[in-house]
């Protein structure tokens, strides 16, 4: 085979663009199918979920093959043009978003709204893979390297829990870490930095309750309440209770495409946080097996994709973007299966939201824009 030309770029990982687009279309039909009987008595449109759900998916697609057809170090120059924007968004949803479920995450427009948090999670990725990079050996310098990385961190997870929104905190900052390490950070700086981070956190906390004590016991049940959801089954543990009663129902083969029962109104939002229950639901232990063993192989093949790349920058972008998904993957299945706390993010390509679509969409893109230099190296050694 000849070689590729200097100027000339390589294909796109087709296996990944095609694992991708699988997932979306089967987040589609699982919002129809989770969304419809609410849709049909709050909109009088059995509809009008997947109808919005299809419109920002087919939006997504077009920014993801928009995203992979840039060459991905363009993002290493122009980061801050991301970036910035994204922080003002973030300054100012606090005080103008709309309020939902007690929290201003939201900047709407009429019917349509976007939630800074998720191009925020893309945009932390794009900057510390540049950050990274660019200060190669110095990065295991804890002055130089390590400390300026964990507070910008710090600064984007103060700004995301002013809304407050544990659960994308949470994602974010797992997210960075993961980036961290395979940045070549000096593992015991990492250790130390942590746990004066966690110790940080703990005073903070206290001085909190100690503020608002009643507040933040609410709290504090909201997020224990998974230990025992049937100690308090009419109150906290009532999505809990409702989502792993979906899972019992199932049983092992499922009770059936659209036969869920916990979608009438019993779980709140089963398009969205509790998909994964409605998917364990109508397809039993068995299908949610099979949808568990297809994302791990998508997540496997983006970190092979990550990975193959010849620099540094688009590996640790890579790694970022995946663990990025992985990570809120795990956090989201964890919370409805009650493995871990309860924190209301979304199942990425799967539950029903804009803003995470969209935004997921884009990563991935990224990722394949790697995948095509990744290409072109291999086929230029040819």
């Amino acid at each position: 085979m000849k070689a590729t030309q200097n100027g000339s770029r390589g294909r796109p990982d087709f296996l990944l663009l095609i694992l991708t687009l699988l997932l979306v279309g089967f987040g589609l039909v699982m919002v129809f199918s989770a969304s419809s009987s609410i849709a049909v008595v709050t909109k009088e449109d059995a509809l009008y979920f997947t109808k919005r759900q299809f419109m920002w998916a087919g939006l997504g697609i077009i920014v993801m093959l928009f995203m992979m057809n840039l060459r991905y170090q363009v993002f290493k120059r122009l980061f801050m043009l991301f970036f910035i924007p994204v922080v003002i968004m973030l300054m100012l949803v606090p005080f103008v978003g709309q309020e939902i479920n007690g929290a201003h995450s939201w900047f709407g427009v009429g019917s349509l709204g976007i939630q800074p948090t998720e191009p925020a999670k893309l945009a932390i990725i794009l900057y510390l893979g540049a950050l990274i990079t660019k200060k190669g050996d110095k990065f295991r310098s804890f002055k130089k390297g390590l400390l300026p990385v964990i507070l910008i961190v710090g600064f984007i997870c103060g700004l995301i829990m002013m809304q407050p929104d544990l659960g994308s905190c949470i994602v974010l900052a797992a997210s960075a870490s993961v980036m961290i390490l395979a940045g070549g950070a000096n593992l015991k700086q990492v250790f130390v930095s942590g746990m004066l981070v966690v110790v940080l956190l703990a005073v903070i906390f206290s001085i909190s309750m100690a503020i608002s004590p009643d507040a933040w016991a609410y709290r504090i049940d909201r997020l224990t309440v998974f230990r025992d959801p049937l100690s308090d089954s009419q109150d906290s543990g009532w999505h809990l209770v409702s989502s792993l009663q979906a899972f019992g129902h199932g049983g092992l083969t499922g009770a059936g495409f659209g036969e869920s029962v916990q979608k009438l109104h019993y779980l709140k939002y089963p398009y969205n946080d509790f998909i994964f229950a409605i998917i364990g639901e109508e397809f039993g232990f068995i299908g949610s097996t099979i949808f568990l063993l297809f994302y791990l192989f998508f997540l496997w093949r983006g970190l092979i994709v990550a990975l193959r790349c010849p620099d540094q920058y688009g590996t640790v972008v890579g790694v970022g973007i995946v663990g990025l998904i992985a990570i809120q993957a795990f956090v989201n299945i964890g919370g409805v299966t009650a493995t871990i706390p309860l924190t209301g993010v979304t199942l990425p390509f799967i539950s029903y939201g804009g803003s995470s679509l969209l935004f997921c969409l884009m990563s991935i893109g990224v990722l394949l824009s790697i995948s095509r230099e990744s290409n072109r190296v291999e086929n230029t050694k040819r």
